[in-house]
């Protein structure tokens, strides 16, 4: 591992994933998107393939120990399936998805992802579909009850994020005896609020959050490198740069330079991702 990236991890000042933003394009329009993905967007900006693959072995010869993939949603890639398989043979991997887009011939393209070391993280807000769907989009609750079973049979590794505003204690646990019952872990259910970015910083909602709130993770983006993946926000289609880190993305070693520099300065801190047991 770079010894300057062991210290800062050691230290607590940062992560060991290292993040790539697929994609803005979504099939969905959620009310507290981060990167105003939408169907239709003009702006993608998109990661090829063998860019993703590059920078996922950069990643690993710098020592990274991990790789993360986000989006808009990063199904809408045509060739997503194949990059998530070799991405998880350089690294463990999660990739981001809201889970509905898995028709019959997509979870036969990602059987082979049972085989290695990845897990799909699908985003599921509430038990109660009417409220899922009005901060998500229609259908969205029943596509992802379909899609979890047929990946947990297959043997996919699933995780489930819930993003909070206003939820009881009592809806939460409703939503842990569902994906308990679809065979999900606690371990593998991650709860946080809503950032007051991207479009919940238009509208008002959500929690700012603190300098030790989100852990810094190197995060690229066909904008730049930026400090973590809820720093490239956009608002009325234009890049947040606040935390941009450096528009210099390869070599990967030079933005990791960059990084590292800017955490060397940040309070050691805690993610304020948590588990619901």
């Amino acid at each position: 591992m770079d010894e300057a990236l062991e210290h800062a991890v050691a230290e607590g000042r940062c992560g060991d994933r290292f993040w790539l933003y697929a994609t803005y394009h979504c099939n969905l329009a959620c009310v507290y998107c981060l990167t105003e993905s939408r169907p239709g967007i003009s702006n993608r900006r998109t990661l090829s393939r063998a860019t993703m693959v590059g920078l996922g072995e950069e990643a690993r010869e710098l020592g990274f120990s991990a790789l993360g993939v986000t989006g808009g949603e990063t199904f809408m890639l045509a060739d997503f399936a194949e990059t998530l398989a070799e991405l998880a043979a350089i690294l463990p991997t999660v990739a981001l998805t809201n889970g509905t887009l898995f028709t019959d011939r997509l979870l036969d393209r990602i059987a082979p992802l049972a085989e290695l070391d990845v897990a799909l993280q699908i985003s599921l807000d509430s038990p109660d579909p009417a409220r899922n769907d009005a901060w998500r989009g229609p259908e969205n609750f029943a596509k992802v009850a379909v899609a979890v079973p047929r990946l947990v049979e297959r043997g996919v590794r699933v995780r489930i994020a819930t993003t909070v505003e206003d939820q009881s204690e009592e809806e939460l646990e409703r939503l842990c005896a569902l994906h308990r019952a679809w065979g999900i872990d606690d371990d593998d259910h991650l709860v946080r609020s809503i950032v007051r970015r991207g479009r919940a910083a238009l509208d008002g909602f959500g929690v700012e959050p603190g300098p030790t709130d989100i852990l810094p993770e190197l995060t690229i983006t066909a904008d730049g490198a930026f400090l973590h993946p809820f720093a490239p926000t956009v608002r009325h289609g234009v890049t947040d740069l606040d935390l941009l880190v450096s528009r210099q993305v390869r070599p990967l070693e030079a933005a990791l330079d960059r990084f590292l520099r800017v955490v060397a300065d940040q309070p050691a801190g805690t993610d304020v991702v948590r588990n619901i047991r």
